[in-house]
Parts: C-alpha cells; sequence; structure tokens
C-alpha cells in the first residue's frame, strides 16, 4: 500500500466555490495541512484541460512541499502530467485497474466504493484505500444520495484497504460515524467552507481521532 491509514484520518478535498482566484485555493489547501491534513484531492470539475494542468502542478509542488500527499480527482493524464502522488477514481470514471496499470506501483490510487462487492473489486483491481459515501446529504454533489450506516461497515469490513467516509461530514455529525471500522474522513466544505480553514481542520482531526 502507498499510503498510511493513519495519513486518511483527515483527507481534505478542494472546492474553489469558496476560494476567489487560484492563489487563494492554495493558501487554504496550505492552512488545512497546519491544521494537521495528510492527504488533499484536488477537485475540479470546470476548469479545461490547460487550466487545470496548470493548477494542478501548482498544487503538486504545493503538497511536495508541505509533505503531504496530493492527489487528483478523476484524471489519470493529468495526474500523470503533473506528478501527483495518485488520483481517485469513482465508478463511472477509468477503472481502477486501468487507473494503476498507468500510474504503476508505486502512486497512490484511491476509488470511490458504495458497496461491499465495489469494495471488494477495487481492491483486487489495485486501490490503495476507498472512499465510501454519501455519508450524509451534501450540497457538493446533488447526485450523491446517503447511504446506510449499515452499508459503510459493510464496506469496511469487505474492503481489505482503509475506507474513508465522504459527503457532507461536518464537525457537527462526524462522530456518528464512530464504530464503523472507518480509517478517517474526507471532507470539503467542513474545511475549505469555514472561516479559518486551519481551525476547521485542527478540530476535525480530534473527533476523527475518536472513530
Amino acid at each position: 500500500m502507498n499510503i498510511q491509514r493513519e495519513d486518511l484520518r483527515l483527507y481534505a478535498v478542494t472546492d474553489r466555490a469558496w476560494a476567489a482566484d487560484g492563489d487563494a485555493l492554495m493558501d487554504q489547501i496550505e492552512a488545512a495541512v497546519r491544521g494537521g491534513v495528510r492527504v488533499v484531492q484536488l477537485r475540479e470539475k470546470g476548469l479545461d484541460r490547460a487550466a487545470f494542468l496548470a493548477e494542478a502542478r501548482r498544487f503538486t509542488a504545493l503538497c511536495r512541499r508541505l509533505g503531504v500527499a496530493g492527489i487528483i480527482n478523476d484524471s489519470v493524464e493529468i495526474a500523470l502530467a503533473s506528478g501527483a502522488d495518485g488520483v481517485h477514481v469513482g465508478q463511472s470514471d477509468l477503472e481502477a485497474g486501468r487507473a494503476r496499470e498507468l500510474l504503476g506501483p508505486d502512486k497512490i490510487v484511491g476509488v470511490s466504493a458504495h458497496s461491499p462487492e465495489e469494495a471488494r473489486r477495487a481492491r483486487e483491481a489495485g486501490a490503495d484505500y476507498l472512499g465510501c459515501g454519501a455519508a450524509f446529504a451534501t450540497g457538493t454533489k446533488a447526485d450523491a444520495k446517503p447511504i446506510s450506516k449499515e452499508t459503510i461497515r459493510a464496506v469496511t469490513a469487505a474492503a481489505g484497504v482503509p475506507v474513508v467516509a465522504i459527503g457532507g461530514v461536518s464537525r457537527e455529525n462526524i462522530l456518528e460515524l464512530k464504530g464503523l471500522g472507518l480509517a478517517g474522513v474526507a471532507v470539503v466544505s467542513g474545511i475549505f467552507g469555514q472561516p479559518d480553514a486551519e481551525a476547521a481542520a485542527r478540530e476535525l482531526l480530534a473527533l476523527a481521532r475518536q472513530l
């Protein structure tokens, strides 16, 4: 495995909705890392390839300087071209085994899984970790329907690799995920939508350690 379970305790996923520009986004990422985040995923749905690659290269350089893992959402091509530490793919994106083949054995491959069967397939295809959700209702992905706590527990039991819950996780609800076998949580607005990303991350990390 190319990532440690403890590093996944608090996993930050970016959203430029709360950043005025690219500089502000990088400042937010740095603040989140100061708050204890060890893995950051760059998630961009609205940029063209050139702009995404330019931002990914800047992101990768920042993560390298800060000593944290930098993951690209969806695009193996951008992950390779930017030199990022890995990629996260969903069930409708590039198949996990193909992502592993393209990235090679030393990069991180994360996969979204919503059932024990998807979890097993992802592990067999070479996933290092899984993202499971939506844990709660979320405004980040309008089509993401919450799954039950029982399903999350079944996914963690079947996975064989660390699992993080994603989707609507906040300081108010994070402890509802206690006892489900999770390595940690992936958070978007709970960090980047807060006035102080560093303080928000620090508080979430302390709560995530109770899972």
